[in-house]
């Protein structure tokens, strides 16, 4: 079974409102790449990926006239996908979803939330994804309303041998300091918002701690905007949210590789280039982390980076349409459930 997550930078921007596939020669969401060129890549990245289930972070819209489901349903039948089922959670207001995209054949996934609902009043326990948490970050006997601005995907899922587990797809929020009008509101808006992505990782943290205590096994996988030692702010808080995750028992080797005090060269799954620099920031965002029970079904990960994975570097094709697709790289687990 090949399990994947992958982050499509702007996928929303290529459908119109009635989710047509727009495959013409206008811009994309991507500097210097027209839709049907982001298209064509994209295709071209899931027919190498040959994944059994894909996690789509920001998947195309669910809005008015929207359809995630449906959008992604279209662009798997135009390019001949065997993972053509999808399945999504909670919409929320960004434009970017967050949907699995699998082949029907191998497993079933069904959208499960645990949690309750609690809507904007909140709740001191972990509640419902799509709801809001009252918790003290910072022990200050004040109560912080959290909420996701993209609510984790949460599915029950049976493969085809008859394995079943927990999946958990997440967005963190992202900790970058957008619409800052100087260093110190820069610096301000930079501890808000980590902040707000511990808390999240906190209540994803005892959500997984939940299923692990009911005996599920668990795949956490995702863009998690985060890693440790991946910036300066992490000093004020002791931590990043990759490590409260992994806290609660789960593993993601290139997470663990990056929290050793002399890590070397670390591993990267996304691409930025900096505006006014000339050059690009590389970092690791994506994750596929596992529970204990899933360590002995031989997992093996891979990111599938256009410049540090042989293979990726000598498949030219494959190498520009890594590039082209998204700002994000895949990453995959092989494991035998």
């Amino acid at each position: 079974m090949r399990l994947a997550t992958w982050n499509i930078e702007w996928f929303a921007n290529l459908f119109d409102r009635n989710d047509r596939l727009l495959v013409d020669d206008r811009w994309s969401g991507r500097h210097d790449v027209t839709r049907a060129q982001q298209v064509e890549a994209i295709a071209k990245v899931l027919t190498a990926l040959d994944a059994d289930a894909v996690l789509i972070v920001e998947a195309p819209n669910t809005g008015r006239t929207q359809n995630t489901v449906r959008a992604l349903g279209a662009f798997a039948e135009a390019f001949d996908l065997r993972t053509h089922a999808a399945v999504m959670g909670f919409a929320n207001e960004t434009h970017q979803e967050l949907a699995l995209l699998y082949d029907p054949a191998r497993l079933e996934a069904r959208h499960d939330p645990l949690g309750e609902e609690t809507g904007k009043r909140g709740s001191a326990t972990p509640p419902r994804f799509d709801g809001t948490y009252r918790i003290d970050l910072d022990i200050d006997a004040t109560e912080d309303l959290v909420r996701f601005s993209k609510p984790p995907l949460e599915l029950e899922v049976t493969t085809a041998t008859g394995t079943r587990f927990r999946m958990i797809g997440a967005h963190l929020k992202s900790k970058a300091p957008h619409g800052a009008g100087s260093r110190d509101e820069a610096i301000r808006i930079s501890i808000l918002n980590r902040r707000k992505q511990l808390a999240q990782a906190i209540w994803l943290r005892e959500r997984v701690e939940d299923h692990l205590t009911r005996g599920d096994e668990v795949v956490l996988l995702g863009d998690l905007n985060d890693g440790p030692g991946l910036d300066e702010f992490e000093h004020l808080f002791g931590r990043s949210s990759v490590e409260i995750l992994l806290e609660a028992g789960l593993y993601d080797p290139h997470a663990d590789k990056a929290r050793q005090v002399r890590p070397g060269p670390l591993p990267a799954t996304a691409r930025f280039q900096l505006p006014g620099e000339g050059r690009y920031l590389s970092a690791l965002l994506d994750y596929v982390m596992i529970s204990k029970g899933l360590m002995a079904r031989r997992p093996a990960w891979r990111i599938w980076h256009p410049f540090d994975d042989a293979e990726c570097w000598q498949m030219v094709e494959l190498r520009e349409a890594l590039l082209t697709a998204s700002d994000h790289f895949p990453v995959t687990l092989d494991i035998d459930i």
